[in-house]
């Protein structure tokens, strides 16, 4: 008897050992795109830092291509302004810019997850591009998973912060922010993060210096958590 559990112990540890073994040669992916106030953030001074603590240096692989002042009709490829239009002609051009950075990222390597990290819509809250927007990002994170082959894709999304709320198209920009936390909130695989403490006391469009650090540290936060299937 004392032989057969000592045996069945056995098992499980070597199980577990090589269940970890087979975790720790996989890497973690993270692609970070939007607009401005993703292309000021710089991930070495925080997000990447937080990743590597959790993950360890060499289990990170971090991916950031973004662009100021972009629709996400440049990332969407089948992007139309409301569901009875025809799709637009050109979308998708730095979707597929990001993706070349991507796949070059990647190539040779075991990914175990893949987590995608969005900082972006105040052009479309800002340009009428409003109510087109849950749709949009919902079909951009699937559009996403399929390039990939990931049904298990994690996603952050950054919303928006209040700076909009100020101005004549306050009703846009409140339609654009909760849009974003409605697409993070019906996914068990989505998280946003709250920016309006992040743009400094005179309210800009974009966020301080400290700001973008603090950005970075949450978008980490949240992206660990999927990660580890907490949410």
């Amino acid at each position: 008897m004392k032989r057969l559990l000592l045996l069945s112990l056995s098992c499980l540890v070597l199980c577990s050992l090589v269940a970890a073994a087979s975790a720790a040669d996989g890497k973690h992916l993270f692609i970070l795109s939007g607009q401005s106030n993703m292309w000021a953030l710089n991930p070495d001074l925080s997000f990447t830092p937080t990743v590597q603590k959790e993950f360890g240096a060499d289990n990170v692989i971090v991916v950031k291509k973004a662009w100021g002042g972009c629709p996400i009709s440049q990332w969407y490829k089948q992007w139309k302004p409301n569901p009875n239009a025809a799709v637009a002609k050109g979308n998708g051009k730095y979707y597929d810019l990001l993706m070349v950075d991507v796949n070059e990222a990647i190539k040779g390597k075991k990914i175990d997850t893949v987590t995608f990290v969005w900082m972006q819509g105040e052009f479309d809250a800002n340009r009428g591009r409003h109510n087109a927007y849950e749709d949009s990002l919902t079909g951009l994170i699937k559009q996403l998973g399929d390039d990939m082959k990931r049904e298990d894709l994690n996603f952050v999304i950054g919303r928006i912060s209040d700076w909009g709320l100020h101005l004549n198209h306050a009703p846009k920009w409140e339609i654009v922010r909760k849009a974003q936390v409605a697409v993070a909130e019906k996914s068990p695989r989505g998280e946003w993060i709250d920016t309006d403490d992040l743009n400094g006391p005179e309210n800009g469009l974009h966020m301080t210096p400290k700001g973008y650090v603090e950005m970075g540290k949450r978008f980490a936060g949240k992206a660990i958590k999927l990660i580890q299937g907490e949410k």
